[in-house]
């Protein structure tokens, strides 16, 4: 089995062990990862990981941070034109913290997308809680590729994302008992727009909860993915890493 985890953040906020993180997750059977930036220093730190076997980068300014757009936005631009840049973002809207005005998160996601389709590399979309207003600029600037990075919308909103062309991608709340409505949304995807991810170190899946998040595993939600769309484990691996494969190399 060899699988691909299109969104984590190795060694965040300068945390040690990301060398050790990723040689357990090709212990795992993770043998690729897209390690992901949230503004210029994290961005500039996904780079040099990127020197890893496997690993994948992306430049970007998280919608919450938006409010340091200015200050940023220069560095994160020159980094996603520098070689190797696998993705634009993360990027998007959150209206469940209220750290950064919603304008000024609309200018940063119009900002990205710009540059996404500019350098022809898919954005990494994150939405919390504010699925109408992102849309509404998806559908003014449609991105040429790109991925709902932890999806945790329902029906209506993957429908939406597919109409636009997008990848949909799940998390560890795959996992989680009580989230059937996810594993349906799971179920409904097509083949070629599924992919799975950690978000490490954030949002462990259910036999890890309450601890560090990590690459390795990712397994857990692939085995979510298989047992709700009643295909094996090598299957899930193999259909969502060709995905990513395709979309980040």
């Amino acid at each position: 089995m060899q699988a691909y985890d299109t969104h984590c953040h190795l060694g965040f906020h300068g945390a040690p062990g990301a060398e050790q993180e990723h040689a357990r997750a090709l212990q795992a059977g993770v043998v690729a990862m897209l390690t992901v930036g949230t503004d210029a220093s994290s961005s500039a730190r996904a780079r040099e990981l990127g020197r890893l076997p496997g690993v994948r980068w992306s430049a970007g300014l998280h919608p919450n941070d938006a409010r340091r757009f200015a200050a940023e936005w220069p560095a994160v631009a020159a980094l996603a034109r520098s070689p190797g840049c696998a993705a634009i973002g993360e990027t998007g809207l959150d209206t469940y913290r209220d750290r950064t005005p919603l304008d000024q998160q609309q200018a940063a996601l119009h900002a990205h997308l710009e540059l996404a389709n500019e350098l022809g590399l898919p954005v990494i979309l994150h939405c919390r809680e504010a699925f109408a207003p992102l849309f509404a600029v998806l559908q003014q600037a449609p991105p040429r590729s790109g991925v709902m990075h932890c999806f945790s919308g329902g029906l209506d909103e993957a429908r939406r994302a597919l109409d636009l062309g997008l990848c949909v991608s799940f998390a560890g709340p795959l996992t989680y008992p009580k989230n059937d409505a996810l594993r349906a949304v799971a179920r409904f995807v097509p083949d070629a727009a599924l992919l799975v991810e950690t978000d490490a170190p954030f949002l462990p899946p259910q036999a890890f909860r309450g601890q560090r998040n990590e690459p390795a595993f990712v397994v857990h939600t692939l085995q979510a993915l298989a047992d709700a769309r009643g295909i094996s484990l090598e299957a899930a691996a193999e259909l969502t890493s060709g995905n990513a494969l395709r979309l980040f190399g």
